[in-house]
């Protein structure tokens, strides 16, 4: 067998593995004229192939040349054995190849549970917190004097213990986009979580914690509190420790809209198996609906005093979302035309990369791939028009950078999260028009963040080769287990593809994200095998 030190650090390819009919490619810092792929369990070669181009990267300063081996489909565990060069870490194939890591990303998101104690094992390791923030959270800041309001659960936003609605929202709505979209399988993968086995599937009682936190946050006039945070971030200890009180923040509509498109289109992917819910949720969109009729004006919210995690954004990109999902839910031919105007005054457009501050992305797909009749032909031609325009965009940008990176060469912070997310936008596409091209940049996407990458190394915590041993995160940072909680993707490099560090303090690269999560959880769930 082939040993672990035998690893080139020049050979980069997805760490994980590929599926049976995908394409197959690594990225090599060099040249080279042949390769093998060995099998990892006796050494044997099963393929052997030449070097398909050399290409030079630029936001790398390297030549790479890319080893492609797309004809092997035997399902097993490999490596790449390149002559003067080495061997690659090992990859397996295989249909299933994907469902160990979107269970892990998935428990990542249950271990991120506040307000009550979480327990998960992970190669041989125990991470676990008790009941943390009991006390959520103050009126202070919001004219009500010291007076607590219960605002105990939800997931911590991402490093820090903090829960922010905002972000909240395009994570939800992500990972409702999945449902919608991959939904069939992914009512049957078990998660192993306190839930599992009620009337929900344990992928919608996951998102189901954070929608009954985020209904708390909704205040009687309907508008909807910004963030619940401690005055400023509190140190690296585990979250039960972290006693400082914690306090609501003004409203601001972007996170009322939010609130609208997250409890809107919980209702709906809710409604076949939890009636009452489904009620309560369509309830609290349209009270928040109505609050934002009243109120036209983008309101920010009133964050002094408290110094965390901003999330301010202007909110006509949330209001489209929010009168999408309510639309979608209800079938409302009001809301089918303000939302048709909406889309029209920002120009029906389709951006290729997007996050909290910009959800266009998830109302105009709601729009596109609805089945409600009523919509205006002209309209939804333009929107699939710019959809596909934006998709081959993304596809052209994959093939024309030495590691398939999607993103090309943007880096900021969290531009993992992005690369992730494209596959939103890919698979939309591939909806409406089935070219394998758009499936296969979604892949291209989870190669480059498992290791197809100029380190040649996972960036989710727990999975694949040399992952993330230093995230900042401070459950990782407070504990006394000397690995990293598992499945959490870490932001990536910035400024530049050379900038990622894997250390504590370099939260500009090495922080964790519920935004970043729900991201690579769509990507997965697309290539989820069928229980």
């Amino acid at each position: 067998m082939l040993q672990s030190t035998e690893v080139s650090p020049l050979i980069r390819l997805n760490t994980i593995g590929y599926l049976p009919d995908s394409p197959k490619q690594a990225s090599v810092a060099g040249k080279f004229s042949r390769f093998a792929v060995v099998r990892v369990r006796d050494g044997k070669k099963v393929y052997e192939g030449e070097a398909a181009e050399t290409v030079t990267n630029a936001d790398t300063d390297e030549q790479i040349t890319i080893a492609d081996f797309s004809a092997l489909k035997t399902p097993g565990e490999y490596r790449l054995e390149i002559p003067d060069i080495g061997f690659s870490p090992p990859f397996r194939i295989g249909t299933d190849v994907y469902d160990f890591p979107f269970y892990t990303i998935m428990k990542g998101m249950y271990l991120w549970r506040c307000g009550t104690a979480v327990s998960g094992k992970h190669n041989g390791d125990t991470f676990a917190h008790e009941a943390c923030h009991t006390e959520d959270a103050y009126l202070d800041y919001v004219g009500g004097g010291h007076v607590r309001r219960d605002a105990t659960g939800g997931w911590h936003d991402a490093g820090d213990y903090n829960k922010y609605v905002v972000n909240a929202g395009v994570t939800v709505g992500v990972m409702l986009r999945a449902w919608e979209d991959f939904g069939t399988r992914l009512r049957r993968v078990r998660l192993d979580i306190p839930e599992s086995g009620g009337k929900l599937p344990d992928y919608l009682a996951e998102i189901k914690w954070e929608i009954d936190w985020l209904l708390k946050m909704q205040a009687e006039d309907g508008s909807v509190y910004h963030k619940i945070s401690t005055r400023q971030f509190g140190p690296f200890i585990p979250p039960e420790q972290e006693k400082e009180p914690r306090f609501y923040a003004g409203w601001s509509t972007a996170a009322t809209a939010d609130f609208v498109a997250m409890t809107a289109g919980f209702a709906r992917a809710v409604r076949p198996y939890d009636a009452s819910t489904a009620k309560r949720c369509l309830q609290a969109a349209r009270k928040s609906w109505e609050f934002l009729q009243r109120h036209p004006e983008d309101h920010k919210s009133d964050t002094r005093g408290l110094i965390t995690g901003g999330y301010q954004t202007d909110d006509p990109d949330d209001r489209l979302w929010a009168v999408a999902e309510l639309w979608e839910t209800t079938g409302d031919p009001a809301l089918l035309k303000d939302l048709e105007e909406r889309i029209r005054a920002q120009g029906a457009r389709i951006d290729h990369d997007f996050d909290w501050a910009n959800v266009r992305n998830l109302g105009m797909i709601t729009y596109l791939l609805s089945r409600r009749g009523g919509k205006d032909s002209a309209l939804m031609n333009q929107v699939k028009t710019n959809l596909i325009a934006t998709a081959e965009r993304i596809v052209q940008t994959a093939r024309s950078h030495g590691y398939a990176r999607p993103l090309g060469d943007a880096y900021y912070w969290g531009c993992n999260g992005s690369v992730a997310r494209q596959a939103v936008v890919l698979h939309a596409a591939y909806r409406v028009t089935k070219k394998p091209e758009y499936l296969n940049a979604m892949l291209d996407a989870l190669n480059h963040l498992f290791g197809r990458n100029f380190y040649g190394r996972s960036f989710v915590t727990g999975l694949g080769y040399q992952p993330p041993m230093r995230p900042h995160d401070r459950r990782s940072g407070g504990d006394k287990v000397d690995a990293p909680w598992p499945g959490y993707l870490v932001g990536g490099s910035h400024p530049g593809a050379r900038n990622w560090h894997d250390v504590q303090d370099d939260y500009r690269t090495n922080e964790i994200a519920i935004n970043w999560n729900a991201a690579l959880i769509y990507a997965l769930a697309a290539f989820v095998s069928s229980p």
